[in-house]
């Protein structure tokens, strides 16, 4: 792998040369190459393997404030020079625009620790398809009710990305990720649901075992059959872990600098205000060792650091790279590419202890459509999940819609759960708030 990391930097090394050769004050570039195995099992039989191998590259040409871009999948020589002569082209009959241009030199990441992101993982692919049949026949043999599979898929990719600038910047490190997921169909009298599980993590030991991946999307169908209705009514909401990850990246969304100064947010001016309850932290953690979006530098080159968008429940810190925050005034939080290892902090209860203080109302486990509308804030989702009372899950309930505003919802966050969700660049516990409107019957 260093190896071809050497390769790579040098032929990010040719390629700014070139822009540089054909006229360019500034030129910025990226290439990937990855490989990987995909496969999946149905009904105990190999259904598809699939080995993948992806090169790409993407440069950025600056005439001045004149900018262009091109990209290729096609890494020799001849077909680079003609990538690269293709941007400077587009670069020079676009518009000037003041705030385009590299990200400032001195924010350049200049220290490059091994953040641990490359675990390959060693298996056959007899080994692999014994996994995925073992997660299924777990799943399958779990209950009678199981009725039906739509499969088992094992997937495990390594990559290597490399970026460069002519601010003399060039950094690059290899990855990994794997994974192991299953979905089954269950049935009950008239009743048909279907539900699924998936373990992710950048070492193949780490994963969850395969027989528990079955089990655990075994049981969550057999939990869904039977569901109903509830009448419309006004009630606390519990968002599980894995689905209130949708509402962190919802946050982060309207804090984002391109949806700021184009003032397409319901968070707009809202800096240094008071947006979630005083007991509310969330900050990203670029360096974490194995971290699913850990990264030393941005996209643009800048280092990254350590933030908190939300101290005592004040938004602290926007989303920026180099372009947004010229657009606005400020300087880039090195944030160009997005966010890396969000976290919000948990309080003491675990998702029963949740339920417990919720006492009444909604349990959501699964979001359908996309009612979210980030200028104004409102929030309107179909559901499934299941109704608390006393505490305690009575029945799985579906076909209901729950609506309310962004704004109201995060400031009517009553306890975030220590049922932490790891398998996302964003890890959350499940939320609890305080009230929701639910339209059912």
């Amino acid at each position: 792998m260093e190896k071809r990391k050497a390769e790579l930097q040098q032929l990010i090394n040719d390629l700014l040369g070139e822009a540089k050769r054909q006229g360019a004050s500034a030129a910025e570039a990226a290439v990937s190459s990855d490989a990987g195995l995909s496969l999946t099992v149905r009904m105990g039989e190999t259904e598809t393997i699939e080995h993948t191998r992806d090169n790409g590259l993407g440069v950025t040409v600056y005439f001045g404030q004149r900018k262009g871009s091109a990209s290729t999948s096609d890494l020799s020589p001849q077909a680079i020079k003609e990538t690269v002569e293709a941007a400077c082209n587009f670069a020079r009959y676009t518009s000037e625009d003041p705030c385009s241009g590299l990200a400032d030199a001195d924010l350049m990441a200049t220290n490059l620790p091994d953040l641990q992101l490359y675990h390959p993982w060693k298996q056959s692919v007899e080994q692999a398809i014994d996994l995925a049949i073992c997660c299924e026949t777990a799943a399958r043999e779990l209950d009678p009710r199981i009725i039906n599979s739509e499969g088992a898929t094992l997937n495990s990719h390594n990559g290597l990305q490399v970026y460069g600038n002519t601010h003399g910047f060039i950094g690059g490190y290899p990855s990994s990720r794997h994974s192991l997921s299953c979905a089954v169909v269950g049935k009950q009298d008239d009743s048909m649901q279907r539900d699924y599980w998936y373990t992710l993590s950048r070492q193949g030991d780490q994963l969850e075992s395969p027989e528990h991946v079955g089990e655990v999307a075994a049981q969550r169908t057999i939990a869904r059959l039977k569901a109903r209705q509830i009448p419309t009514q006004q009630a606390p909401v519990v968002f599980q872990a894995d689905v209130a990850v949708g509402l962190l990246r919802s946050f982060i969304g309207a804090i984002r600098g391109s949806a700021l100064y184009r003032k397409a947010s319901f968070l707009l001016d809202h800096l240094g205000k008071p947006i979630f309850p005083a007991f509310v932290e969330i900050h990203e953690e670029p360096h974490l060792p194995m971290g699913l979006a850990s990264a030393s530098y941005d996209s643009e080159g800048v280092a990254t650091h350590r933030r908190d968008f939300i101290r005592n429940g004040v938004l602290e810190s926007y989303v920026l790279d180099s372009y947004a925050a010229r657009k606005l005034g400020m300087q880039t939080t090195g944030n160009a590419g997005g966010v890396r290892n969000l976290r919000i902090n948990s309080g003491e209860l675990d998702r029963v202890g949740l339920l417990k203080k919720m006492d009444r109302g909604l349990l959501v486990t699964e979001l359908m459509g996309q009612g979210v509308n980030m200028v104004t804030g409102d929030y309107s989702r179909g559901v499934a999940g299941f109704w608390v009372e006393n505490g305690v899950v009575q029945y799985p309930v579906e076909e209901i819609t729950i609506a309310g505003n962004l704004r109201d919802m995060m400031l009517g966050l009553q306890e975030v759960g220590t049922d932490l969700e790891t398998r996302s660049s964003v890890q959350t516990g499940s939320w609890l708030i305080d009230k929701m409107m639910i339209a059912g019957e």
